[in-house]
């Protein structure tokens, strides 16, 4: 029976959500033949331990159907087992692996390589991935899940897929090759808490968008990205399945709402950048530009905005992971661009990812030229004091941090690249460490 990861990585008392995804993992197991472990990630226990009380009371609490597992793992025991997958995988200095994976702050990119490694230590397939700030659409009374289209057909050759889906536009030649990514996209709010600017001032806006497009695009296509950037399916709500088989458009696939083979996340790890927002998106491009065939589905889920974002307290953090993704960028993009250029050369005889290609790719990155970084700071300088008011507290934050900001990007694609080298030996750590289950919760 095909084993699977449902997964929910989170830093916040969300015991809705919890009980959300134990429908969800029900409703898997109900219409196909699986057994899904509900993976939760919860750091909580280090910033609010009240809120993590309440997570693993939902979690307790939870009536579980058969052949659901759910595994609530706190950042002191995350950081245990991972101690121990580290040194399991003989690398020289586990405690710098350790540091990327559970670092001290928060880093989008770690949390979700700590999936991967524990959907590998469960034996998994495949890992599907949840926030804990979306809901998921309602129609008739019933909640529409992504995993319905994920489990028809994640992990097999596409051209068994095929009966899975609304329409297909598979290339005839793809057909062997493993369906390794199933993604919808999400309504609502942005992705990136950026639409205040945009209300203030929509030039402004346009100018920091900007600053994330490729710089060697023409003026027009970067002004289309910006159209486009951040934004999801629009308003329409679900009404019946539709699906779509073939290579994927980057643009439609999101890291919200997305299932994963594992032949994909056990060669590439994300970026263990801290504090840095939209740094999980490597892995979906390097199967998108590799042309592996993929299912892009519309049971799309509701993003919504958690109000510490807003607040005095949160504001400048949350900005501040924003300009920390525009400066990634400047490393990313000659990834992504060599990426594009190798195709299919990123799979090996067997249509699986290869991770040697990547790394040299991250490792040519690392001494790129900082001046694309340094006029980035210059222009959010100008824009948010522009905007004035907090905006202009931003700009000052953003000063005074200028050299540390400009080292850390340049620093974060170096560990990437240290990372990359060592995930084979974590991922066979983690699977010979092992990760216990336990049908009625395994909190701690």
């Amino acid at each position: 029976m095909q084993r699977v990861c449902l997964a929910l990585p989170t830093m916040r008392s969300c015991p809705g959500t919890i009980v959300d995804l134990a429908e969800e993992a029900a409703y898997a197991v109900a219409n196909f033949e699986v057994e899904v472990h509900l993976l939760i990630l919860d750091t909580t226990d280090a910033t609010d331990p009240a809120g993590f009380a309440r997570n693993a009371d939902a979690v307790a609490s939870l009536t579980l159907a058969p052949g659901v597992f759910v595994h609530h793992l706190g950042e002191v025991r995350q950081r245990e087992f991972f101690r121990r997958v580290a040194e399991r995988s003989g690398a020289a200095d586990p405690e710098v692996l350790l540091d990327m994976m559970v670092p001290q702050e928060v880093a989008y990119g770690s949390c979700v390589n700590r999936i991967f490694l524990g959907a590998a230590a469960l034996g998994c397939t495949s890992a599907h991935l949840r926030n804990d700030d979306a809901d998921f659409q309602v129609l008739d009374g019933r909640k529409i899940f992504p995993i319905h289209h994920e489990l028809l057909s994640i992990g097999k050759p596409a051209g068994e897929a095929v009966a899975g889906v609304t329409r297909s536009e598979l290339d005839p030649a793809d057909a062997e090759k493993p369906v390794m990514l199933v993604s919808g996209s999400f309504m609502g709010e942005l992705n990136v808490d950026i639409g205040e600017i945009r209300e203030l001032d929509p030039e402004v806006y346009r100018d920091v968008v900007r600053l994330w497009t490729p710089p060697v695009w023409p003026d027009e296509d970067r002004d289309a990205m910006v159209e486009v950037s951040f934004r999801g399916t629009g308003t329409e709500p679900f009404t019946a399945d539709h699906s779509v088989l073939g290579v994927p458009d980057i643009w439609d696939v999101f890291m919200c709402n997305v299932a994963l083979d594992h032949r994909g996340y056990e060669v590439l790890p994300l970026l263990p950048s801290v504090r840095t927002l939209g740094c999980d998106y490597a892995l979906l491009h390097s199967l998108v530009h590799a042309r592996l065939p993929g299912v892009v589905h519309n049971r799309h889920i509701v993003n919504y905005y958690t109000p510490e974002r807003r607040t005095g307290a949160g504001f400048i953090p949350y900005q501040m992971g924003f300009v920390k993704l525009l400066l990634s960028m400047l490393y990313l993009y000659p990834v992504y661009g060599g990426m594009i250029d190798l195709g299919r050369k990123l799979l090996d005889e067997r249509h699986g990812l290869k991770a040697e290609p990547i790394l040299d790719l991250v490792r040519g990155s690392v001494d790129w030229d900082r001046s694309g970084n340094e006029h980035c700071l210059d222009v959010l300088d100008r824009s948010y004091r522009k905007l004035g008011g907090k905006y202009a507290e931003l700009a000052d934050v953003v000063a005074e941090q200028r050299q540390q900001l400009l080292d850390e990007a340049q620093e974060d694609a170096r560990r990437w690249a240290v990372l990359i080298e060592a995930w084979a030996p974590l991922v066979a750590a983690a699977r010979a460490e092992g990760l216990h289950s336990g049908a009625a919760g395994d909190a701690g």
